[in-house]
């Protein structure tokens, strides 16, 4: 099972520790493509106008510099580097050895900067969204697709994809034809500020299980005794299935 995430906007910093190596990072094919954006993404920092660049306000231009120090700044576990609504539900500090295991194997983090991450590899803090069209790679989710098409379909292998990305970091990746069969994005009717809080608590529970199914149909019974749950089937071939959530 592949259960996908979107990063958060805050991240976590550590004043002292090891730069990030970006050679240990999961998907190691995805290194080039993380050299051209971290140096676009620098060079877009250093800029005098870089918060309407990034489109961000002024107010975040502590965050925006650090952008600045990609190679030299305390490196952060994922795990412990996004912040927020979603992790905050997700807590994956809490789960038991078994199910930590399982999060590190089942668990991407889709990146405006890193492409995709697993909650293992130390990353620098940085400010960048997917929705920013950065001078040199242009629109980010544009430039990451042909890159994480083949390694997140790689990673998915015979498993289900439980999609739990916002709608700006879902437009970096969507599963092919053969794989939509697998896929299942998870909504939460009448969208909220909880909508966040609810796909954590799906990520976690997913963590939990030791189930592993093979079949979006089996995710309704996996998931029913904590959450009331609808799945809907593609609107059209090789789109996704629809898993309407609701926590109790």
């Amino acid at each position: 099972m592949l259960i996908l995430l979107p990063p958060s906007e805050s991240k976590a910093t550590r004043g002292r520790g090891a730069p990030a190596r970006p050679h240990t990072l999961s998907f190691p094919a995805l290194a080039p493509a993380r050299a051209q954006v971290a140096a676009a993404l620098a060079r877009a920092s250093a800029r005098p106008d870089a918060a309407a660049v990034l489109g961000v306000g002024p107010g975040v231009a502590a965050e925006v510099a650090r952008n600045l120090r990609l190679q030299e700044a305390p490196a952060l576990p994922a795990r412990d580097l996004y912040t927020g609504v979603l992790y905050d539900a997700l807590d994956l500090a809490s789960l038991d050895l078994a199910s930590a295991r399982r999060a590190t194997r089942r668990l991407v983090v889709v990146s405006a900067l890193y492409g995709a991450v697993r909650p293992t590899d130390r990353l620098a803090p940085y400010r960048l969204s997917m929705g920013v069209s950065l001078p040199g790679p242009g629109p980010l989710a544009s430039f990451w697709r042909p890159h994480l098409g083949p390694v997140l379909e790689a990673a998915a292998g015979l498993g289900l994809v439980v999609d739990c990305r916002s709608s700006t970091y879902a437009a970096a990746w969507a599963p092919g034809e053969a794989l939509a069969p697998r896929w299942v994005q998870v909504r939460v009717p009448g969208a909220t500020h909880m909508a966040k809080h609810t796909r954590g608590l799906v990520a976690r529970a997913l963590c939990r299980t030791p189930a592993d199914p093979r079949r979006v149909q089996d995710l309704p019974a996996l998931l029913g005794q904590e959450f009331d749950v609808a799945l809907h089937e593609p609107a059209r071939r090789g789109r996704s299935w629809i898993l309407d959530v609701v926590a109790r």
